[in-house]
């Protein structure tokens, strides 16, 4: 039978390298002592060879001298911390090395490149196994590293996924092994793989578990189907050579945190690296596509060129445009379509097999065609040296191609491009030409013309701009891929009904809007776009807008913290005069600014700040209504706020068109356009990408949201309720500050709202309930009110209730109120005011878990763009609706550790307000609801609870029926005396190891009863439900001690915000172990002693002692399998067989516990007989493999069989050196090594080719420990 191994798994994911056209090294072979070495040492990361050798072909203009410096350069980086380590080689990688280089006697200043990032195929890429590293003594050999230029890039991590103990979470923690022991291979690493074969994610080197994520597109353009791996899917659609160029140069970010701690107040700065998820990547590149064409950004034509606009000629796109085949500038009609029908070649390039061999072929010109290549015509002669054996991105050409009536001088198969190179013999042909053009165009060929002077003496350009050209883009076509449009992942926007910028005419300056729902990484991915596009560009100025001086901070802050992408420091807007001279400047700058400074002190008109075309406006949120152009009437008041008369006033985004006329604008929203608003895309333009919320939770990206009324609990008047009513039809952000009518109903409502009496209801209904969720959902919260005067008294409120949360320092306290105020505002609120300096203080509190600050209360700060993972609970007591609700309710859909949703709890009645919300989001075109009601948690936790408990009516496997009906009555438990409790757990215990699977199942279903019971928590059904919950944990709590691969993770080692519901009759200080689950004294000297396991075999419940044996001697043969694997393999399989016979019912319980204490008698026994015959436990194992033998210890006798040990352990001790056990020519000299000694001692000649394997077995598990003597 054939059974899938890691071997198998890691075999496949090298074949898909070499589809893609990457070298395969068995890196043992060019190891220190390989056939082919590479590496001066086994400490060496770098294969520096290769490296010479790039930076050679890359660097021409460079100096010998000053290449071999900047490979020193990289070599010396050499910090304690591993992240400052990758960003400082991430910085030289991206930005080139700076080196000094004398010319005409001058010392000038240059940069090498280590990768050819506008080239990727004038790179070397190779991707190698078993590679083995040494450092500080220890070695280890990832499964699969991706090497570009000799450049470790890509550390791949790979677990069988036929072995449920082999997850993905234990290749993460293979990973963190590996960074802790050998830290030199990823001071040069972009990016981190962790798969089990099906499942796989790519994160960074200071990503968690939960920020690893899957690559969803092996295209861009379509998900993959279920059926496909999702390795095959990560390493064809991410790690194929221009993404992967493409990710590490423009989709990676080094962010600093500075976080102090509040007990010593010592400040410690943190590095986290960003690496862009799929949806991203692509919307991103989109985005930058999108922007050139609006922009009608082309290059100038190389001389002698004529650019056309029938897709015949196009001028090159510049350096940043991607390569990934996703939507090209100039939009080529007759190259944007690709026949399906694909073949690959050997090394993985995809040639169009349709077109190639069903073009029309005129025969007859067969020996002319020959006769024209045998000529020999310097100009393609030229050519051809570039282009030929695939040096071009891999692709097929074909010279002097015969297509119809006609010779074409070079033909390209794989984008069906026709390249002709014309010099003088063409100069009389001009209507010939373009016959021939127009027939070759009608067989949705597209042809490029090449001046010959160009090829003759600008090779280098010219090869530049094919290489960027749309028609030549790489026709990444996946085997196999079902591209049916129900399928898509971030599907165009005309798959939602929508309208996308593909039909936008260029120049049109409207770069389109960005749909990323909130929480998916918007402000990250506006980074992205924005260190793309100022490579793209050539350094344009990028003006961000934003409307609220918070989000102004927030987003800044995000920016500045990723400069070293954006190559620039970012800069806020003090004012309108700031603004101003920022904007006057000839390029360059990303300016942050809110769009008020856009309002003119008079008049209609704002004045021109730039007529430059080289400026992109990017607006956060840009749906909102005061992007607009139109006018409309308001009120003029005085400086004293009398109201003296009229006044026409615009939309901003007039006055934005004023100032900068020439500008592209590029809007970024996290909910949808409304269809009825018609200022959106006349500013920005229509969709370019859209990802929603069913595919944002459906990637883990976000998290659901969950909806619970609170108003039965916190009672609101029936005028308050009218009120509310009236003021939804009339609320709108944008009027309240001009509308009069509605702001007499605001009055009116604040008062009834921020009333004494309700606001002593909600302090205390929000202590009970924030208590209760914290008690089983480790966390924090936000609550909203409707203005600043009700959040000073809630905050008084609370905190008479509970004192202990009060603190009147900036970093202590529980509970802290966000806002700012005027001293007019009075002491009671004015106390509260913060300044920016003060907020980000509170903020980075916020967004520590550990910090002890857990609530906060605010008005309209951090509503949008606050980005706190464990944030768990939303209050809302303030009238919300629209955008303004959907962004605040998206404050904790964030993904944090294993958190299963968020819960926004209403304490006004904004149900109907959600519903307007989800019904303009499904009209929209979005997919998913932006809330999920709670009374769909507590449905799902009543199933999970009923699930659970019917597992306690089971009948037991072997069919002796236990207590109760068939089964276990825990019912009990509720009001038993502790130590009866405690019986009953054990009792519970054995009922569920008696039951058929038992033991896996109960703890699967608990724990996804636990994550419901998390969510609808405190609702009243889930209090009720509390006490069996808990009394399900702690059962589930001890099981998971006797098996620690549980879902293949353990308590300690789990990412969890879920916490266990303790009943507080059982409290105890100390670690429940494997001990304390049986309920059994814990063994003062061994583990395995014969009081302890007379014990064992004394205990009333079978099925615990059987777990508690079976897990000890597991452990016990295990940690003798490295020493000693004879012995431990015939133990394993004693222990295997007798579980077997167990669960076969041919044994029972109390029969299977006399067979594993006989066997625990058997390893006491072997222990100690190394020590009586005098050897060491290296020298006890390899008598082991001689001696297993029967009748080679008769003939030879023990003392001799004693000796030949002991020689051949010295023996394999000075040939081991490391990685032999993957070194063919050092095992065969083993071998030979081995027989000899067998032959000499006179070992029985039958028996001796058994043995010198079985030597040889035992030296392989043992093989670190003997290379490292």
């Amino acid at each position: 039978m054939n059974i899938i191994a890691e071997f198998h798994i890691e075999q496949f994911a090298i074949s898909l390298f070499k589809e893609l056209g990457y070298d395969y090294i068995y890196a043992p072979d060019i190891a220190p002592d390989g056939e082919t070495p590479e590496r001066e040492s086994y400490e060496q990361v770098l294969l520096l060879g290769r490296l010479k050798n790039a930076v050679k072909r890359i660097n021409k203009t460079i100096p010998d001298y000053a290449q071999d410096e900047a490979i020193k350069t990289i070599q010396r980086i050499s910090s304690p911390d591993l992240e400052t380590n990758n960003e400082t080689f991430h910085r030289l990688l991206t930005e080139g090395i700076p080196v000094t280089k004398r010319v005409d006697g001058i010392d000038r200043g240059d940069r090498v490149w280590i990768i050819d990032f506008k080239n990727p195929y004038n790179n070397d890429f190779v991707v190698a196994n078993q590679f083995t590293i040494v450092e500080n003594n220890q070695n280890k050999r990832p499964d699969i590293i991706l090497f570009v230029n000799g450049i470790p890039l890509v550390v791949i991590e790979l677990k069988n996924p036929a072995d449920e103990k082999a997850t993905i979470r234990s290749a993460f923690k293979q990973i963190e092994t590996y960074k802790a022991i050998i830290p030199s291979l990823f001071t040069y690493n972009g990016i981190v793989v962790i798969s089990d074969g099906l499942e796989a994610k790519a994160g960074s080197i200071s990503s968690g578990m939960s920020r690893f994520m899957s690559w969803r597109s092996a295209d861009g353009k379509s998900e993959a189907p279920h059926l496909v791996s999702e390795l095959e899917t990560l390493i064809l659609g991410m790690l194929n050579k221009e993404t992967l160029l493409d990710l590490i140069r423009h989709f990676i970010v080094f962010e600093q945190t500075k976080r102090e701690d509040p007990k010593t107040g010592t400040n410690t700065i943190s590095i986290v690296k960003k690496l862009a998820a799929y949806h991203q990547y692509y919307a991103v590149n989109r985005a930058v596509e999108s922007t050139l064409r609006a922009a009608g950004y082309n290059s100038p034509p190389l001389e002698g060129w004529t650019a056309q606009l029938d897709g015949v000629v196009s001028s090159p796109p510049l350096e940043g445009w991607s390569q990934t085949g996703v939507v090209y500038y100039p939009p080529l009609e007759d190259t944007q379509t690709q026949s399906d029908e694909m073949i690959a070649d050997s090394k993985g390039i995809y040639r169009n097999s349709q077109n190639y061999f069903e073009l029309p072929y005129n025969p007859q010109l067969k020996e002319r065609a020959r006769a024209l290549r045998q000529a020999g015509n310097l100009s393609e002669v030229l050519f051809w040296n570039q282009v030929k054996n695939k040096q071009f991105k891999g692709y097929d050409f074909d010279r002097q191609k015969i297509i119809g009536n006609y010779i074409v001088d070079f033909y390209c198969s794989n984008c069906n491009v026709v390249i002709e190179i014309d010099g003088s013999s063409h100069d009389n042909k001009v209507e010939y030409d373009a016959n021939r053009d127009a027939y070759l165009e009608s067989l949705g060929l597209t042809i490029i013309h090449i001046p010959v002077e160009d090829v003759l003496h600008r090779m280098d350009v010219v090869m530049d701009m094919l290489f960027d050209h749309p028609a030549l883009r790489t026709p990444l076509q996946i085997k196999g891929k079902n591209r049916n449009d129900e399928n898509l992942v971030q599907e165009p926007p005309e798959n939602y009904g929508l309208p996308g910028v593909k039909k936008q005419p260029i120049g049109d300056r409207k770069g389109g809007v960005v749909w990323h729902t909130q929480g998916s990484g918007k402000s990250l991915s506006m980074v992205f776009y924005a260190g793309k596009i100022v490579l793209a560009m050539n350094n344009p100025t990028i003006v961000v807008i934003t409307d609220r001086n918070d989000l102004d901070d927030q987003l800044f802050d995000t920016f500045a913290a990723s400069k070293q992408l954006l190559r620039q420091e970012p800069v806020q807007a003090e004012d309108r005069n700031h603004l101003k001279e920022l904007l006057k400047v000839a390029s360059g700058g990303v300016v942050f600014t809110t769009i008020q400074k856009f309002q003119p002190y008079e008049g209609n008109v704002y004045e021109l700040l730039s007529d430059r075309e080289n400026i992109i406006v990017i607006a956060d949120e840009a749906h909102r209504t005061q992007y607009g152009f139109k006018a409309k009437t308001i009120d003029d008041k005085n400086e004293s706020g009398d109201v003296i008369g009229k006044k026409v006033v615009y939309g901003f985004a007039k006055y934005m068109r004023d100032a900068l006329p020439n500008a592209t604008y590029l809007g970024f929203t996290g909910t949808p356009i409304e269809s009825t608003d018609v200022n959106t895309p006349a500013v920005f333009g229509n969709y370019v990408d859209v990802y929603d919320i069913a595919q944002a939770v459906e990637d883990g990206a976000t998290v659901p949201i969950y909806y619970e009324s609170r108003l039965a609990k916190v009672n609101l008047s029936e005028e308050g309720k009218k009120l509310v009513e009236d003021l939804d039809e009339e609320l709108d952000q944008e009027d309240m500050t001009n509308t009069q009518k509605a702001k007499a109903k605001w009055t009116q409502l604040e008062a009834l709202v921020g009333s004494e009496n309700r606001i002593n209801q909600i302090a205390k209904d929000i202590i009970e309930h924030f208590e209760q969720r914290q008690s089983v959902f480790e966390g924090k919260a936000m609550i909203v009110t409707m203005s600043r005067r009700i959040a000073a008294d809630l905050y008084e409120a609370i905190i008479k209730l509970k004192p202990e949360w009060y603190s009147d320092e900036l970093n202590k306290g529980v509970i802290k109120v966000v806002m700012t105020s005027a001293s007019s505002d009075g002491p009671k609120i004015s106390k509260h005011h913060t300044s920016k300096e003060q907020r980000r203080i509170l903020a980075d509190r916020m967004k520590n878990p550990d910090d002890e600050l857990k609530l906060v209360i605010v008005r309209d700060m951090w509503l949008t763009g606050f980005d706190v993972p464990c944030l768990h609970t939303l209050y809302i007591d303030k009238p919300m609706k629209g955008h303004n609700l959907m962004q605040a309710i998206a404050r904790v859909n964030r993904v944090y550790k294993d958190k299963p949703g968020g819960l926004v709890v209403d304490y006004l009645g904004i149900a109907a307000d959600l519903k307007r919300a989800l019904s303009f989001y499904s009209d929209s075109g979005g997919k998913g609801d932006p809330t999920i009601l709670q009374e769909e948690a507590v449905q799902m936790m009543l199933e999970k609870i009923e699930v659970v408990s019917q597992m306690f009516n089971e009948f037991p496997s072997s069919g002796e029926v236990s207590e109760g009906r068939g089964g276990f009555n825990y019912y009990d438990y509720f009001n038993a005396e502790t130590s009866k409790k405690l019986s009953i757990i054990l009792a519970a215990e054995e009922h569920i190891l008696g039951l058929e699977n038992g033991k896996k199942r109960y703890i699967n279903e608990v724990s996804a009863l636990s994550k419901a019971f998390a969510i609808a928590i405190p609702h009243e059904q889930a209090i009720d439900a509390k006490d069996e919950v808990a009394f399900f944990q702690a059962v589930k709590a001890r099981l998971v001690k006797f098996d620690n691969t549980g879902s293949g993770k353990t308590d300690e080692e789990i990412e969890t915000t879920i916490r266990q519901v303790i009943d507080k009759a059982l409290v105890t200080e100390k670690v429940i172990d494997i001990f304390d689950a049986a309920g059994i004294k814990k063994p003062d000297i061994s583990i395995l002693s014969e009081e302890f396991l007379l014990e064992l075999k004394g205990m009333e419940h079978k099925n615990i002692a059987f777990e508690v044996l079976k897990k000890i001697l597991n452990d016990e043969i295990k940690s003798r399998a490295k020493k000693n694997f004879v012995k431990s393999k015939t133990l394993k399989e004693m222990l295997e067989e007798s579980i077997r016979k167990y669960h076969a019912k041919i044994i029972s319980a109390a029969e299977v516990i006399e067979e594993l204490i006989k066997l625990s008698r058997d390893i006491v026994k072997i222990d100690s007989e190394a020590k009586e015959m005098g050897l060491t436990d290296f020298e006890y194992a390899f008598y082991t493999a001689v001696a297993e033998n029967k009748s080679a210890k008769e003939l030879m006798g023990k003392e001799k069989l004693r000796e030949l040990a002991v020689v051949l352990t010295e023996s394999i001790r000075r040939n081991a050196t490391i990685d032999w056990t993957i070194k063919e020519s050092v095992k065969a000299k083993l071998r030979v090594t081995v027989k000899r000694l067998l032959r000499k001692y006179g070992y029985p000649p039958d028996m001796q080719m058994l043995a010198t394997e079985t030597v040889l077995a035992q030296a392989e598990s043992i093989a670190n420990e003997l290379a490292n003597e």
